[in-house]
Protein backbone atom coordinates (compact mmCIF):
# COMPACT_ATOMS: atom_id res chain seq x y z
CA UNK A 1 0.00 0.00 0.00
CA UNK A 2 1.43 3.35 -1.15
CA UNK A 3 1.79 6.05 1.79
CA UNK A 4 -0.67 8.68 1.34
CA UNK A 5 -0.22 12.06 2.41
CA UNK A 6 -3.07 13.48 4.01
CA UNK A 7 -5.44 16.25 2.60
CA UNK A 8 -4.95 18.37 5.46
CA UNK A 9 -1.04 18.57 4.98
CA UNK A 10 -1.19 18.98 1.05
CA UNK A 11 -0.83 22.90 -0.03
CA UNK A 12 -3.03 25.00 -1.69
CA UNK A 13 -3.20 28.09 -4.11
CA UNK A 14 -5.82 30.12 -2.50
CA UNK A 15 -6.18 33.21 -4.84
CA UNK A 16 -2.81 35.36 -4.80
CA UNK A 17 -0.91 32.94 -2.27
CA UNK A 18 0.15 30.05 -2.49
CA UNK A 19 -0.77 27.96 1.17
CA UNK A 20 1.67 24.76 2.61
CA UNK A 21 -1.18 23.29 4.15
CA UNK A 22 -5.40 23.40 4.14
CA UNK A 23 -5.28 24.06 8.07
CA UNK A 24 -6.51 27.76 8.51
CA UNK A 25 -6.72 29.61 11.99
CA UNK A 26 -10.34 30.93 11.75
CA UNK A 27 -11.16 34.45 12.86
CA UNK A 28 -11.37 34.51 16.94
CA UNK A 29 -12.48 37.61 19.15
CA UNK A 30 -9.89 37.22 21.70
CA UNK A 31 -9.89 41.28 23.44
CA UNK A 32 -6.42 41.85 23.99
CA UNK A 33 -6.02 45.38 21.94
CA UNK A 34 -5.95 46.89 25.50
CA UNK A 35 -3.62 50.15 24.41
CA UNK A 36 -5.49 53.09 24.14
CA UNK A 37 -7.13 53.58 21.22
CA UNK A 38 -7.47 49.84 20.23
CA UNK A 39 -4.55 49.16 18.56
CA UNK A 40 -2.49 45.40 18.74
CA UNK A 41 -0.25 45.16 21.43
CA UNK A 42 3.33 43.15 21.26
CA UNK A 43 1.19 40.77 23.19
CA UNK A 44 -0.82 40.15 19.72
CA UNK A 45 2.29 40.20 17.30
CA UNK A 46 3.58 37.34 19.75
CA UNK A 47 0.30 35.37 19.73
CA UNK A 48 -0.04 35.59 15.82
CA UNK A 49 3.51 34.80 15.25
CA UNK A 50 3.27 31.57 17.69
CA UNK A 51 0.53 30.37 15.27
CA UNK A 52 2.15 31.14 11.95
CA UNK A 53 2.62 27.30 10.47
CA UNK A 54 -1.19 27.84 9.77
CA UNK A 55 -1.64 27.17 6.28
CA UNK A 56 -3.77 30.36 6.53
CA UNK A 57 -3.90 33.08 9.73
CA UNK A 58 -7.20 35.13 9.31
CA UNK A 59 -7.88 37.57 12.68
CA UNK A 60 -10.08 38.14 15.20
CA UNK A 61 -12.53 40.92 13.43
CA UNK A 62 -11.16 44.27 13.25
CA UNK A 63 -13.23 47.07 13.05
CA UNK A 64 -13.98 49.17 9.75
CA UNK A 65 -15.23 52.35 11.98
CA UNK A 66 -15.79 53.45 15.53
CA UNK A 67 -19.29 52.76 14.77
CA UNK A 68 -19.00 49.46 13.79
CA UNK A 69 -17.18 48.80 17.73
CA UNK A 70 -19.14 46.53 19.89
CA UNK A 71 -16.86 44.92 22.17
CA UNK A 72 -14.01 46.66 24.60
CA UNK A 73 -10.64 45.69 24.01
CA UNK A 74 -10.66 44.69 20.26
CA UNK A 75 -9.13 46.00 17.80
CA UNK A 76 -9.83 48.08 15.21
CA UNK A 77 -8.18 49.13 10.87
CA UNK A 78 -9.37 52.73 10.79
CA UNK A 79 -6.70 54.98 12.77
CA UNK A 80 -3.18 55.46 11.89
CA UNK A 81 -1.80 53.63 15.22
CA UNK A 82 -4.13 50.37 14.35
CA UNK A 83 -2.79 50.17 11.42
CA UNK A 84 0.62 50.31 12.51
CA UNK A 85 0.24 47.91 15.16
CA UNK A 86 -1.09 45.63 12.32
CA UNK A 87 1.98 46.35 10.14
CA UNK A 88 3.92 45.27 13.43
CA UNK A 89 1.80 41.78 13.01
CA UNK A 90 1.99 41.48 9.19
CA UNK A 91 6.05 42.09 9.31
CA UNK A 92 6.43 39.55 12.14
CA UNK A 93 4.42 36.97 10.76
CA UNK A 94 5.63 37.31 7.00
CA UNK A 95 9.45 36.83 8.73
CA UNK A 96 7.75 33.42 10.49
CA UNK A 97 7.11 31.98 7.34
CA UNK A 98 3.27 32.69 7.66
CA UNK A 99 0.44 34.08 5.68
CA UNK A 100 -2.85 36.50 7.11
CA UNK A 101 -5.57 37.99 6.61
CA UNK A 102 -7.02 40.60 8.62
CA UNK A 103 -10.90 40.28 9.43
CA UNK A 104 -12.78 43.23 8.33
CA UNK A 105 -15.77 43.51 10.76
CA UNK A 106 -18.96 45.87 11.83
CA UNK A 107 -20.90 44.77 14.35
CA UNK A 108 -24.26 46.96 13.41
CA UNK A 109 -27.18 46.79 16.03
CA UNK A 110 -25.01 44.27 18.70
CA UNK A 111 -23.60 46.91 20.30
CA UNK A 112 -24.17 49.72 22.70
CA UNK A 113 -24.61 53.58 23.58
CA UNK A 114 -21.57 53.05 25.48
CA UNK A 115 -19.47 52.64 22.68
CA UNK A 116 -21.36 55.70 20.79
CA UNK A 117 -21.17 58.59 23.21
CA UNK A 118 -24.54 57.33 24.00
CA UNK A 119 -25.84 57.60 20.75
CA UNK A 120 -27.87 53.99 19.66
CA UNK A 121 -26.29 51.26 17.46
CA UNK A 122 -27.32 51.38 13.78
CA UNK A 123 -29.07 48.52 12.08
CA UNK A 124 -31.19 47.88 8.96
CA UNK A 125 -34.19 47.90 10.76
CA UNK A 126 -35.06 48.91 13.88
CA UNK A 127 -35.51 45.55 15.85
CA UNK A 128 -33.98 44.61 19.18
CA UNK A 129 -31.62 41.58 18.73
CA UNK A 130 -33.13 39.26 20.82
CA UNK A 131 -31.32 37.82 24.39
CA UNK A 132 -27.94 39.98 22.70
CA UNK A 133 -25.59 41.37 25.31
CA UNK A 134 -22.64 43.92 25.00
CA UNK A 135 -20.21 43.52 26.99
CA UNK A 136 -18.98 47.09 27.85
CA UNK A 137 -16.79 48.54 29.99
CA UNK A 138 -19.62 48.08 33.21
CA UNK A 139 -19.82 44.35 32.03
CA UNK A 140 -22.10 42.72 29.95
CA UNK A 141 -25.16 44.92 29.70
CA UNK A 142 -28.47 44.95 27.71
CA UNK A 143 -28.40 45.58 23.72
CA UNK A 144 -30.96 48.44 22.87
CA UNK A 145 -32.95 48.69 19.99
CA UNK A 146 -31.17 50.04 17.20
CA UNK A 147 -31.66 53.19 15.15
CA UNK A 148 -32.14 52.18 11.16
CA UNK A 149 -29.50 53.45 8.82
CA UNK A 150 -31.14 56.33 6.65
CA UNK A 151 -30.56 55.60 3.05
CA UNK A 152 -28.52 58.58 3.01
CA UNK A 153 -26.22 56.77 5.12
CA UNK A 154 -25.59 53.39 3.53
CA UNK A 155 -22.99 54.79 0.79
CA UNK A 156 -20.76 56.03 3.98
CA UNK A 157 -21.44 52.48 5.63
CA UNK A 158 -19.94 50.71 2.37
CA UNK A 159 -16.67 53.71 2.28
CA UNK A 160 -16.12 52.49 5.67
CA UNK A 161 -15.45 49.02 4.47
CA UNK A 162 -13.34 50.66 1.39
CA UNK A 163 -10.80 52.54 3.77
CA UNK A 164 -10.77 49.22 5.86
CA UNK A 165 -9.35 47.50 2.68
CA UNK A 166 -6.61 50.10 2.29
CA UNK A 167 -5.42 49.92 5.58
CA UNK A 168 -5.11 46.60 5.08
CA UNK A 169 -3.06 46.85 2.24
CA UNK A 170 -0.97 49.58 3.84
CA UNK A 171 -0.69 47.11 7.10
CA UNK A 172 0.89 44.33 4.93
CA UNK A 173 -1.90 42.04 5.16
CA UNK A 174 -2.39 39.18 2.23
CA UNK A 175 -5.57 39.63 1.93
CA UNK A 176 -8.98 40.44 3.87
CA UNK A 177 -12.09 38.09 4.74
CA UNK A 178 -15.30 39.92 4.66
CA UNK A 179 -17.21 39.56 8.30
CA UNK A 180 -20.73 38.88 6.93
CA UNK A 181 -21.43 36.18 9.72
CA UNK A 182 -22.80 35.95 13.60
CA UNK A 183 -25.45 38.33 13.11
CA UNK A 184 -23.35 41.54 12.84
CA UNK A 185 -24.06 44.13 10.05
CA UNK A 186 -23.77 42.38 6.84
CA UNK A 187 -25.84 39.22 8.31
CA UNK A 188 -28.22 41.69 9.59
CA UNK A 189 -28.89 43.05 5.95
CA UNK A 190 -29.11 39.51 4.60
CA UNK A 191 -31.28 37.79 7.18
CA UNK A 192 -35.22 38.92 7.22
CA UNK A 193 -35.38 38.44 10.84
CA UNK A 194 -33.37 41.73 11.46
CA UNK A 195 -34.02 43.15 7.52
CA UNK A 196 -37.70 45.01 7.64
CA UNK A 197 -36.65 48.04 5.07
CA UNK A 198 -38.96 48.56 2.89
CA UNK A 199 -36.61 50.47 0.23
CA UNK A 200 -34.12 49.34 -2.42
CA UNK A 201 -32.06 47.44 0.62
CA UNK A 202 -35.03 45.55 1.46
CA UNK A 203 -37.74 43.18 0.87
CA UNK A 204 -37.01 40.87 -1.87
CA UNK A 205 -33.74 38.58 -1.42
CA UNK A 206 -32.13 40.98 -4.31
CA UNK A 207 -32.93 43.99 -1.59
CA UNK A 208 -31.32 41.83 1.25
CA UNK A 209 -28.29 41.09 -0.85
CA UNK A 210 -27.60 44.57 -1.89
CA UNK A 211 -25.46 45.90 0.76
CA UNK A 212 -23.21 43.05 1.30
CA UNK A 213 -22.59 43.20 -2.41
CA UNK A 214 -21.93 46.64 -2.53
CA UNK A 215 -19.27 46.01 0.45
CA UNK A 216 -17.65 42.88 -1.47
CA UNK A 217 -16.68 45.46 -4.49
CA UNK A 218 -15.64 47.97 -2.47
CA UNK A 219 -13.00 45.54 -0.76
CA UNK A 220 -12.09 43.99 -4.07
CA UNK A 221 -11.70 46.99 -5.97
CA UNK A 222 -9.13 48.48 -3.37
CA UNK A 223 -7.31 44.41 -2.52
CA UNK A 224 -8.37 42.43 -5.94
CA UNK A 225 -10.68 39.30 -5.47
CA UNK A 226 -7.77 37.32 -5.27
CA UNK A 227 -7.06 39.05 -2.01
CA UNK A 228 -10.62 39.13 -1.29
CA UNK A 229 -12.58 36.14 1.19
CA UNK A 230 -16.09 36.64 2.88
CA UNK A 231 -17.50 34.65 5.83
CA UNK A 232 -20.89 33.53 6.12
CA UNK A 233 -23.09 31.50 8.53
CA UNK A 234 -26.76 30.45 6.82
CA UNK A 235 -27.53 28.67 9.86
CA UNK A 236 -28.26 31.73 11.62
CA UNK A 237 -27.21 32.40 15.55
CA UNK A 238 -28.70 33.53 18.69
CA UNK A 239 -29.47 36.88 17.81
CA UNK A 240 -30.71 36.50 13.93
CA UNK A 241 -32.74 34.28 11.67
CA UNK A 242 -34.51 34.37 8.09
CA UNK A 243 -37.33 32.38 7.02
CA UNK A 244 -35.57 30.51 4.45
CA UNK A 245 -32.12 30.69 4.66
CA UNK A 246 -31.35 27.88 2.23
CA UNK A 247 -32.17 30.44 -0.58
CA UNK A 248 -31.46 33.12 1.09
CA UNK A 249 -27.71 32.11 1.57
CA UNK A 250 -27.94 30.52 -1.91
CA UNK A 251 -28.92 33.44 -3.42
CA UNK A 252 -26.16 35.28 -1.64
CA UNK A 253 -23.87 32.72 -3.02
CA UNK A 254 -24.67 32.66 -6.35
CA UNK A 255 -24.26 36.43 -6.29
CA UNK A 256 -20.71 36.44 -5.13
CA UNK A 257 -19.52 34.11 -7.82
CA UNK A 258 -19.48 37.24 -10.01
CA UNK A 259 -16.42 38.66 -8.14
CA UNK A 260 -14.36 35.27 -8.37
CA UNK A 261 -13.08 35.73 -4.58
CA UNK A 262 -10.22 33.73 -3.14
CA UNK A 263 -12.84 31.93 -0.82
CA UNK A 264 -16.03 31.72 0.33
CA UNK A 265 -15.77 30.42 4.45
CA UNK A 266 -18.92 28.95 5.59
CA UNK A 267 -19.10 28.66 9.63
CA UNK A 268 -21.78 25.79 10.36
CA UNK A 269 -21.74 24.40 13.86
CA UNK A 270 -21.31 20.38 12.96
CA UNK A 271 -23.85 17.86 15.07
CA UNK A 272 -22.82 18.00 18.59
CA UNK A 273 -20.99 21.27 18.69
CA UNK A 274 -22.54 23.47 21.36
CA UNK A 275 -23.14 26.17 18.53
CA UNK A 276 -24.88 23.13 16.41
CA UNK A 277 -28.77 24.31 15.67
CA UNK A 278 -31.10 22.56 18.27
CA UNK A 279 -33.72 21.61 15.62
CA UNK A 280 -31.47 19.49 13.90
CA UNK A 281 -32.39 21.16 10.40
CA UNK A 282 -29.92 19.80 7.35
CA UNK A 283 -27.28 21.83 6.53
CA UNK A 284 -26.64 24.39 3.81
CA UNK A 285 -23.47 24.21 3.47
CA UNK A 286 -23.18 21.29 1.31
CA UNK A 287 -25.96 23.47 -1.29
CA UNK A 288 -23.73 26.31 -1.04
CA UNK A 289 -20.68 23.86 -2.01
CA UNK A 290 -22.23 22.94 -5.05
CA UNK A 291 -23.20 26.78 -6.08
CA UNK A 292 -19.82 28.70 -5.00
CA UNK A 293 -17.29 28.24 -8.12
CA UNK A 294 -14.73 28.97 -6.08
CA UNK A 295 -12.61 27.58 -2.74
CA UNK A 296 -14.87 27.04 0.36
CA UNK A 297 -13.41 27.00 3.54
CA UNK A 298 -16.12 24.82 6.59
CA UNK A 299 -15.77 25.67 10.36
CA UNK A 300 -17.78 24.44 12.87
CA UNK A 301 -16.18 22.50 15.65
CA UNK A 302 -13.71 19.65 13.05
CA UNK A 303 -11.53 17.56 14.65
CA UNK A 304 -8.31 16.57 12.75
CA UNK A 305 -10.17 13.39 11.75
CA UNK A 306 -13.42 15.08 10.66
CA UNK A 307 -11.76 17.42 8.82
CA UNK A 308 -9.60 15.19 6.99
CA UNK A 309 -12.74 13.58 6.35
CA UNK A 310 -14.04 16.81 4.74
CA UNK A 311 -11.49 17.75 2.87
CA UNK A 312 -11.33 13.90 1.08
CA UNK A 313 -15.19 14.12 0.58
CA UNK A 314 -14.13 17.31 -1.35
CA UNK A 315 -16.54 19.07 1.19
CA UNK A 316 -14.44 21.80 1.08
CA UNK A 317 -10.70 22.88 0.02
CA UNK A 318 -9.71 24.56 3.55
CA UNK A 319 -10.83 23.81 6.94
CA UNK A 320 -10.60 26.48 9.48
CA UNK A 321 -9.83 25.27 13.42
CA UNK A 322 -11.05 27.69 16.26
CA UNK A 323 -10.79 26.64 19.98
CA UNK A 324 -8.02 23.79 18.49
CA UNK A 325 -5.88 27.15 17.72
CA UNK A 326 -6.50 29.24 20.52
CA UNK A 327 -4.83 26.28 22.89
CA UNK A 328 -2.42 25.09 20.19
CA UNK A 329 -0.08 27.31 19.03
CA UNK A 330 1.11 24.63 16.53
CA UNK A 331 -1.44 22.94 15.57
CA UNK A 332 -0.18 21.70 12.08
CA UNK A 333 2.83 20.07 13.71
CA UNK A 334 0.60 18.49 16.46
CA UNK A 335 -1.72 17.06 13.88
CA UNK A 336 1.24 15.91 11.74
CA UNK A 337 3.03 14.16 14.65
CA UNK A 338 -0.58 12.95 15.91
CA UNK A 339 0.75 14.35 19.50
CA UNK A 340 -1.79 15.11 22.58
CA UNK A 341 -3.65 18.98 22.21
CA UNK A 342 -3.13 21.28 25.06
CA UNK A 343 -6.80 22.31 26.44
CA UNK A 344 -8.43 25.36 25.98
CA UNK A 345 -8.61 27.23 29.41
CA UNK A 346 -12.16 29.21 28.85
CA UNK A 347 -12.41 31.38 31.15
CA UNK A 348 -9.52 33.05 29.69
CA UNK A 349 -10.75 33.81 26.30
CA UNK A 350 -11.33 36.99 26.48
CA UNK A 351 -9.72 38.99 29.71
CA UNK A 352 -6.97 41.16 29.12
CA UNK A 353 -3.80 39.92 29.99
CA UNK A 354 -0.77 37.60 28.44
CA UNK A 355 -2.68 34.20 30.58
CA UNK A 356 -4.45 31.97 27.96
CA UNK A 357 -3.40 34.22 25.32
CA UNK A 358 1.08 33.46 24.60
CA UNK A 359 1.29 30.82 27.46
CA UNK A 360 -0.19 27.98 25.70
CA UNK A 361 2.86 25.75 24.84
CA UNK A 362 4.31 24.71 21.60
CA UNK A 363 5.57 21.11 21.77
CA UNK A 364 9.07 22.10 21.66
CA UNK A 365 8.58 23.87 24.46
CA UNK A 366 6.64 21.36 26.23
CA UNK A 367 9.49 19.28 25.65
CA UNK A 368 12.05 21.39 27.06
CA UNK A 369 9.83 22.34 30.53
CA UNK A 370 9.46 18.20 30.82
CA UNK A 371 13.40 18.21 30.15
CA UNK A 372 13.86 21.06 32.93
CA UNK A 373 11.96 19.34 35.49
CA UNK A 374 13.79 16.04 35.01
CA UNK A 375 17.38 17.76 35.60
CA UNK A 376 15.31 19.47 38.68
CA UNK A 377 14.63 16.35 40.76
Amino acid sequence: MSHHTPVLFSPYKLGAIELPNRLVMAPMTRSRATEPGNAPTDSVVQYYVQRASAGLIITEGAQVSAQGVGYINTPGIYTEEQVAGWKRVTDAVHAAGGRIYVQLWHVGRVSHPFFHNGELPVGPSAIKPEGAKAFTGQGFEEVPTPRALTLEEIPGVVEQFRQAARNAKAAGFDGAEIHGANGYLLDQFIQDGSNQRTDEYGGSVENRARFVLEVVQAVVDELGADRVGIRLSPQGSASISDSDPTATFSYVTEQLNQFNLAYLHVLEPLPGHPMARPDGKPAIAPALRKIFNGTVILNGGYTQETAEAALSANEADLISFGVPYIANPDLVERFEQGAALNQPDFATFYVPGDKGYIDYPSLAEAQTEKAADYQSN
